[in-house]
Order: structure tokens, then sequence, then C-alpha cells
């Protein structure tokens, strides 16, 4: 079935107060948010520590648009009924966290969860060619996972490109982390993803008590991608 390639902004929590997720979740979706995107990492495969299950289940009832549950962490499969169970829509695995990610997506479509599979910077696209029928999203780094606020690594553009055509008709979102901004958000989308994840450059400036400039971030990258979108 075809789905909507509308250009899809999903605000990484990674950037909002941490005392105040239900607040900040529900002030950024009426700012515009189309996702929330929720970056779960374990000091292991990441070198940084964050989010687990509970979490997820304390603000999912906070959350009217898509709980987008990225999984920095490995092993990957003993948690998956964990964070299906505390609401997730979306759940991404790391091709790069274990030796069956094959079996891995299977199991997140097996809890009801729409899956997907990230890469990162240093794997090539072609490795996900075999796994692109399980997939409900694939999620393009363009930063090393671990931490918000790096620097978008530019050579991933290509890449993009090339998973683009590889997907060809499949219903398959091409999702895009890292260092997402007015400036380059028109090269991603160009390229062929519909779907941005960006922490500061939406959370930048704002607050519970002040979430204007939440949406004036997020018309800010959609006013960028003008004739894209």
């Amino acid at each position: 079935m075809p789905i909507d390639r509308t250009v899809k902004i999903a605000p990484s929590i990674l950037s909002a107060d941490f005392a105040n997720f239900g607040a900040e979740i529900e002030a950024v979706e009426a700012e515009g948010a189309d996702w929330v995107h929720v970056d779960v990492m374990d000091g292991h495969f990441v070198p940084n520590l964050t989010f687990g299950p509970a979490l997820c289940k304390a603000i999912r009832p906070h959350i009217k648009t898509v709980m987008d549950v990225h999984l920095m962490i490995a092993p990957v499969d003993p948690y998956i009924d964990a964070f299906a169970d505390a609401g997730a829509d979306i759940l991404t695995a790391h091709l790069e966290a274990g030796a069956h990610t094959h079996r891995t997506l299977q199991a997140i479509r097996g809890a009801g969860v729409k899956a997907g599979l990230a890469l990162n910077p240093g794997t090539p696209v072609e490795a996900a060619a075999p796994l692109l029928d399980l997939c409900d999203l694939v999620c393009v780094m363009t930063v090393n996972p671990g931490f918000g606020g790096q620097k978008f690594i530019r050579t991933q553009v290509e890449q993009i490109r090339k998973l683009r055509k590889m997907i060809g008709d499949r219903p398959v979102h091409i999702e895009v982390d890292g260092g997402v901004d007015p400036n380059t958000a028109p090269m991603v989308v160009e390229a062929g993803a519909d779907v941005l994840v960006a922490g500061s450059a939406v959370f930048r400036g704002g607050s519970v008590s002040n979430p204007a400039p939440y949406g004036e971030n997020i018309r800010a990258i959609r006013d960028s991608l003008a004739g894209r979108a």
C-alpha cells in the first residue's frame, strides 16, 4: 500500500527539559510536531545512557501523534516486548546491534509494532537491501549515535539517495537523524528522506512556559523545504 511521503518533523525529546517531559511533548505537538522521537541509549552500544520502557510508558499518554522509539541498544530482542507494551508505534533497531537483524525485525512486527532499521554512518546502505521487505522505516544516521548536537555528516546525503532508489515503491519511510536543521533539511529531503528527526534545532530557545519558539523552529525547517515537502 502507498504511504504518506509528505515530510514529517520528529522532535527528539533528548533535547527537551527532562523534568517536564509530559508538558514538553504536549507543547511541541501543539506547535506542529508530526511525530515524537525517543532516543533510547544503553551506555554500551552507544556512549550515553538515557531512557527505558518505564519512561516510554509514562510519556505515552501525552503523545497524540506517533511515538517513534529509536533503540540504540544491544542486544535488542530481550527488550522488544517491554517497549511494545509501553506504547511504541515504531521500534527502530540498529543493523550493527546484533548478528540476527532479520529475526529482530520479525520480532518487532510480531509484537504489533512497526519495524525500523537504523544504519550508522560507517555502514553502507547496501547492507539493508536483504531486510527492506521487513522494514516500515529505515533511519540513516547523519551523526554517530550517542549524543545530540553533533555536526551533520554530509557524505550521508548520497547514502540517502542510494537508499531511496533501493526502496523503490516499497511502503518504507526514510528517516534522517542527526544534525537536521534548516540548512541540512533541504539536502536530505531532496535525496529522498521524508521523516526528519531534530533535537536542538526544534527545542532551542523555547520552554514549557514559552513554547512559541518550538513552532518557529519547526516552521523554519518546513520553510527551508519550499517546493520539496
